[in-house]
C-alpha cells in the first residue's frame, strides 16, 4: 500500500474508533440529530483534507455540498418564483386575469437561456436573454454604484477641514482621492510634484488593499473558527475553552 492509502485507511480508522466511543458513551444520542451531527463532522474532516492534498473523500464531500446545494437553490426558485409567480397566474388565465400576459415575456427569455445547453441551432436564442440580463442590471446597478460609491466618496472631500479631529480625517480622505487620482491619470509624465504625488497614492492604495485582504481573511477566519467549534463543542463534546 501507499502512504497515501495508508493514510487514507488510517484516517477512516481513528474516524469510525471515535464515532463508537461517542454513541457508545451517550456522548452523541443515538437518533438523527446524534446522525446528523456525525455526518456533519465527517464532511467537514473530509474537506479540510485537501489541506493535505487532493483525495477521494474531498471530492466526494465536495461534490456532495454542490449537488446538494443545487438542489436546494432549485427547490427554493420553484417554490418561492416559479410557481407562484408563473405558473398559477398562467394556469389560471380568464378574462378577468389577462393582464398576467405580460408574464410570458420574461418566460421566454427564462426559456431561452436554457437554450445554452442545446445545439448550435438554438443557441443564439440565449444572447438575447443575457443581452436583456446584462443591460437591466447594468442599467439597476450603475446609478446605485455612482451613490454608492462615487458620490459618498467625493462628499468628505467638499466638507470643510477644521482644526479638530474630524478636520485631520477628511484632510487624509482628500489627500487620498486626490493622489490615487493623480496616479492613475497617464497622460503626465510622473515626474515632480505629479511623481511624489503618485507614489503618496500608490501608499494608500497599498493601505486600501491590505485592509481589504485582511478583511476577507478575518472573514474566512471566523468561519473556521465556527466550524472548528462545532467540532470539538457539538461532535467531540468538550467543554471551551479547554485551558
Amino acid at each position: 500500500m501507499s502512504r497515501d492509502q495508508i493514510i487514507f485507511v488510517a484516517f477512516l480508522f481513528v474516524f469510525a474508533v471515535i464515532n463508537i466511543y461517542l454513541f457508545g458513551s451517550d456522548s452523541l444520542s443515538a437518533d438523527w440529530a446524534g446522525f446528523g451531527t456525525f455526518l456533519a463532522a465527517g464532511i467537514t474532516l473530509s474537506l479540510y483534507s485537501f489541506l493535505y492534498k487532493d483525495n477521494p473523500l474531498f471530492k466526494f464531500a465536495e461534490n456532495l455540498y454542490v449537488g446538494v446545494a443545487a438542489a436546494y437553490t432549485l427547490t427554493q426558485v420553484w417554490y418561492t418564483v416559479l410557481f407562484p409567480d408563473v405558473v398559477e397566474p398562467l394556469s389560471g388565465l380568464d378574462s378577468q386575469s389577462m393582464s398576467n400576459l405580460w408574464l410570458i415575456v420574461p418566460t421566454l427569455l427564462g426559456l431561452f437561456m436554457l437554450t445554452q445547453l442545446s445545439s448550435a441551432t438554438f443557441s443564439w436564442l440565449s444572447r438575447i436573454a443575457f443581452a436583456f440580463v446584462v443591460g437591466l442590471g447594468a442599467g439597476l446597478s450603475i446609478p446605485r454604484t455612482i451613490a454608492a460609491n462615487l458620490l459618498a466618496q467625493l462628499e468628505p472631500t467638499m466638507q470643510p477641514i477644521t482644526p479638530t479631529w474630524e478636520g485631520l480625517n477628511l484632510l487624509i480622505i482628500l489627500v487620498g482621492v486626490v493622489t490615487v487620482l493623480v496616479y492613475f491619470f497617464y497622460s503626465v509624465e510622473h515626474t515632480g510634484p505629479v511623481g511624489v504625488a503618485s507614489k503618496i497614492g500608490i501608499w494608500f492604495l497599498m493601505i486600501s488593499f491590505g485592509a481589504s485582504f485582511g478583511y476577507t481573511i478575518m472573514a474566512r477566519l471566523s468561519l473556521l473558527i465556527g466550524r472548528v467549534g462545532f467540532l470539538l463543542e457539538d461532535w467531540l463534546v468538550l467543554e471551551l475553552p479547554l485551558f
